[in-house]
């Protein structure tokens, strides 16, 4: 009694009954007295109230005559015209919900009641998307949603059109107007306010307001709009920036300095980056045009595909799964570029590591003979490389900010903290860290500091294609610990430092006990509580293994958590549906990387082809196959690595170690 409908609302789900005798609300039925028409103790109220009326008045639209139907509809305060009541079941029923409910509105309200305007996010968005100073008058005007500021466009995704040979961008209006004919300019995600390489220059020829499947061509739109622009996609890759094409990035309302673009999207829930590749080529080779031109566009349509061309001119395709690659070869082969094209098998891509501190303290002469670097490698702390690949650490901090997150997360003392100086592969989420260990009094850092630019370039260069088979480095440590430089600049440039910067990093790698990384899956199934335990077999024969299986409330699945690696996962899907006759289903996402076991140097392991390599000859395994895979030799040439200096002291150091063990 006197209920207002929201406290009636918070009794209609859970354990509520009715009692018809003293109507009033109780927890369980058996509380409850007997209905005195039928006799049954009262269902739930989301039974009584919601469901039992639903499915009358379907029953009424399904089975019951034009007469009936209009004298209980009528009671119920809907009037149905006579055409309506003589339609068939489907449309009589969705005239009658219509008029019982009111227009359908419920996703609009939830849109409207639970996610900010434009104007009231556009603070937040821009704090977290864009990569600049917040300061300049641009940015103020992002924040304020100002259609009359410079025009700024974050282009987050393209769309293909019909043709599949031209893509709309779509993207939000952050400040200022588009229309159809604005000369604009298009920043890539490497362009810098200090190199304008990656911009171009575009004309808008179209702008829509998408509406799902559709798309409505407007002459104007203003600042808070999401839209849909044409003829700005040629340069763009995956994402970019779009502000008018004035006399400086802000059109003719510039004022303070330069622009900076938005950051490149990361997709963290879905694994953070592509781990499985393949290898494609056409079927016949005069098509290889066409065929590069469609994997061009897979990568703008998709965006976590990447393609690449290794040194044995194989193109590469690299994407997150089985499903996923499907779908990209579906679309290279009939959308964009309307050819056939073969296919490797699928791999995986792998990760160098390093599990010790280097042996010896590596060096390495310039070709000039005028310079040298000393390096060592040593392993990065447990978690450090998942916070550096999130981007929570910018190198760009000053050293006060730098040195106190070190030390209060990880415990390094306060020179080390302060003395980072880049991240590598990737300057902004790279995994690995180079840091300058050297000593005032001994090494003059004004020269140091010179040909900073340049070591660190022979580092990410380093770190993007490792020493044991060109795949990338992960989770490492690079210390400078001496370097000896020439006086004058001519002597000592990048052609100099570069390389050489390089094949230090490389031996130091290669003397702190090389690992191989691969990467695995987290998986996520559902299946019947009897079958689980059969499920640990399908995955033992995978290398795969269970870490939890719970019930999940309200059903009779369990839901297991999994682990297996991304290289073992190919077919797992079909052969446990199989195995299960369908009763389990299974997702995937990229989880972590994890050290293969086995020493991948070691050449006393002998390798049978078509045989599975036991557990501790996988390194090994990984790294023959990859080197052969990308047309190098099968074992690491130390030579190429080692100056003769450094050879002749790892000799040394093998003789005296030999010396001490007998």
């Amino acid at each position: 009694k006197n209920l207002t409908p929201d406290a009636f609302a918070i009794r209609l789900w859970g354990n509520a009954y009715l009692d018809p005798k003293s109507q009033t609300f109780k927890r369980s039925a058996s509380e409850c007295s007997p209905d005195p028409i039928t006799g049954f103790s009262p269902k739930r109220t989301f039974v009584q109230f919601i469901l039992q009326p639903l499915y009358k008045m379907y029953t009424l639209c399904v089975g019951e005559s034009e007469k009936d139907v209009e004298k209980a509809f009528r009671s119920l305060g809907v009037l149905l015209g006579k055409d309506q009541l003589r339609a068939s079941a489907r449309p009589l029923m969705r005239a009658a919900f219509r008029k019982f409910f009111g227009t359908s509105t419920g996703f609009v309200d939830t849109v409207v009641k639970h996610i900010p305007s434009p104007a009231a996010a556009a603070k937040g968005k821009v704090a977290r998307c864009y990569s600049g100073p917040l300061t300049s008058r641009a940015v103020q005007s992002m924040i304020k949603c100002d259609p009359h500021g410079p025009l700024v466009i974050h282009v987050a995704k393209l769309y293909a059109e019909p043709d599949g040979q031209s893509f709309a961008a779509f993207g939000r209006i952050y400040s200022g107007t588009v229309k159809p004919g604005d000369r604009v300019k298009v920043l890539g995600e490497a362009y810098t306010p200090d190199d304008d390489e990656d911009m171009a220059f575009a004309t808008v020829s179209s702008v829509w307001i998408p509406r799902g499947r559709s798309k409505t061509e407007v002459m104007m739109a203003r600042a808070g709009n999401w839209v849909l622009l044409g003829g700005v996609d040629s340069d763009i890759i995956k994402t970019a920036t779009i502000v008018g094409a004035g006399k400086s990035n802000f059109g003719d309302d510039d004022g303070d300095g330069e622009i900076h673009i938005f950051s490149p999207l990361k997709f963290p829930q879905a694994g953070g980056e592509p781990t499985m590749k393949l290898a494609v080529e056409p079927l016949n080779p005069a098509e290889l045009p066409k065929m590069v031109e469609g994997l061009r566009k897979i990568s703008k349509s998709y965006p976590m595909a990447t393609t690449r061309v290794e040194e044995s001119g194989e193109h590469i395709l690299f994407g997150t799964g089985e499903l996923f690659l499907d779908c990209v070869m579906h679309d290279l082969r009939t959308v964009y570029s309307d050819i056939e094209v073969k296919v490797a098998d699928p791999v995986v891509g792998f990760r160098e590591t390093v599990v010790e501190t280097s042996s010896v303290k590596c060096f390495s002469e310039t070709a000039n003979k005028r310079n040298k670097l000393t390096f060592i490698a040593e392993p990065l702390d447990d978690g450090l490389a998942e916070i550096l690949e999130l981007g929570k650490v910018n190198i760009n901090w000053d050293n006060r900010k730098m040195g106190r997150f070190f030390q209060t997360k990880y415990d390094w003392d306060l020179l080390s903290s302060r003395s980072v100086w880049a991240f590598g592969s990737s300057s902004t989420h790279g995994t690995n860290i180079l840091m300058d260990d050297t000593l005032p009094s001994e090494v003059d850092k004004a020269l140091l500091q010179s040909c900073k630019p340049s070591i660190v370039q022979g580092f990410q260069w380093a770190t993007r294609e490792g020493p044991l088979c060109e795949e990338p480095v992960r989770s490492t440590k690079l210390k400078i610990l001496d370097v000896a430089l020439a006086d004058k600049g001519i002597h000592r440039g990048g052609g100099q430092i570069i390389p050489t910067a390089r094949k230090t990093v490389h031996s130091a790698l290669l003397t702190a006990t090389p690992r191989l990384m691969e990467p695995w899956y987290r998986l996520q199934i559902q299946c019947p509580g009897e079958i689980v335990n059969a499920i640990q077999p399908v995955l033992a024969k995978r290398r795969g293994h269970i870490v939890q299986d719970k019930a999940i409330p309200g059903s009779p699945l369990f839901s297991v958590k999994a682990f297996l690696p991304v290289l073992d996962s190919f077919g797992f899907e079909t052969d446990l549906r199989t195995f299960t006759q369908g009763q389990a289903m299974v997702h995937s996402v990229f989880d972590h990387w994890a050290i293969v076991p086995g020493d991948p140097l070691d050449k006393n392991i002998v390798l049978h082809p078509l045989e599975p390599s036991p557990p501790q000859h996988l390194a090994r395994d990984f790294l023959v196959k990859t080197r052969r895979r990308k047309g190098l030799s099968d074992d690491v040439s130390l030579s190429k690595f080692f100056d003769e200096g450094m050879r002749a002291q790892l000799l040394q150091s093998t003789v005296e170690n030999m010396t001490l063990k007998s």
